[in-house]
């Protein structure tokens, strides 16, 4: 009879301790997304604000960096060189003493880049804008540049159409349109020209462009999620600092 009450305690304090474990685990999985009420958690709704105001600060250092003299034109990373169908162009205009126009308009593509940058920033922020806490949430969670993406899958379409006017404008304002389009036209005229090339930058110049920002956004995403000096507000710090 001795026996078998010991046997019995033995289990019940086994359980005990398992439910202990169970729920210990239990609360750490809640603190990790942001669902805990304990002192010291991300509650829900901080953790979708931290990854909007992560976004926000990503957009702002890319504009920052590009829209300004030279945020284009003098980048090895993002410099907008003639489009791929005009390469033979520029080497034909090249080799016939073409070469500084060929330069000046390149020049002035990038200028009408930097820009147009400048006129991005209401189009991101209201698209962060948009986005649910739920999906605020999931993104928290994900990978090293999953914010990017959704932003970027989200986005795009409707970032070009809005974006498209104003690197028109630009171009026009720069006389990149002008520079390029006289370049094509003597290439086009060439008796050893068969496959015409078409002058229109507008949706070459809106796609280098939005890569450039978008490509922004992921270093500055990556940067607040793997080194803490990165996490310049209270937000921030809490929110990725519990996530890592």
């Amino acid at each position: 009879m001795l026996k078998r009450t010991l046997l019995l305690l033995a289990g019940v304090c086994l359980l005990h301790t398992a439910q202990a474990q169970i729920l210990k685990k239990a609360s750490g999985i809640l603190k990790s997304a942001g669902g805990s009420t304990a002192t010291g958690s991300v509650t829900e709704n901080e953790a979708g604000m931290g990854i909007k105001e992560a976004l926000e600060k990503g957009v702002s250092a890319g504009i920052s960096l590009l829209n300004k003299q030279n945020g284009f034109f003098g980048n090895d990373l993002y410099k907008v060189l003639l489009p791929p169908d005009a390469l033979k162009a520029e080497r034909a205009l090249r080799s016939i003493g073409l070469g500084s126009q060929v330069d000046k308009a390149i020049l002035q593509i990038n200028r009408a880049a930097e820009e147009a940058v400048g006129f991005a920033k209401p189009i991101f922020v209201n698209a962060i804008k948009q986005m649910t806490i739920t999906d605020a949430l999931n993104l928290l969670r994900g990978g090293q540049r999953s914010a990017t993406d959704y932003f970027q899958s989200k986005t795009t379409a409707s970032l070009k159409n809005a974006f498209a006017p104003v690197i028109d404008s630009a171009l026009n304002k720069t006389s990149a349109t002008r520079y390029y389009g006289d370049l094509v036209t003597k290439y086009n005229s060439l008796p050893t020209t068969f496959n015409k090339i078409n002058p229109d930058l507008k949706g070459y110049v809106t796609e280098k462009a939005v890569q450039a920002l978008f490509d922004q956004i992921a270093k500055e995403e990556l940067a607040i999620r793997q080194n803490p000096a990165a996490r310049t507000t209270d937000l921030l710090k809490k929110v990725f600092g519990a996530k890592s």
